[in-house]
């Protein structure tokens, strides 16, 4: 993971607002930036892959951990 990386927490929100935040923080994040999103809700593990695969955005890395999953995404290039 980048040093650069923005984390974005979004534990304790449920669908659809980790994925509808998560759209939000990419489309103010410059190309090629990095976030990591945190989130706890059981359909971020749905949602946001599909987010990044509709809009075009890297899912560069997903994991779970300590009852949350981690979410490293990159930015695609485009507006």
């Amino acid at each position: 993971m980048q040093k650069d990386a923005r984390e974005l927490d979004l534990r304790g929100l449920r669908c659809p607002l980790p994925a509808l935040r998560t759209e939000k923080a990419l489309r103010h994040a410059a190309p090629g930036e990095r976030l990591v999103v945190l989130a706890d809700d059981p359909l971020a593990g749905i949602d946001i892959p599909h987010l990044c695969r509709t809009e075009g955005h890297r899912l560069v890395e997903t994991g779970a951990q300590d009852g949350f999953r981690r979410f490293v995404i990159e930015r695609c290039g485009v507006d």
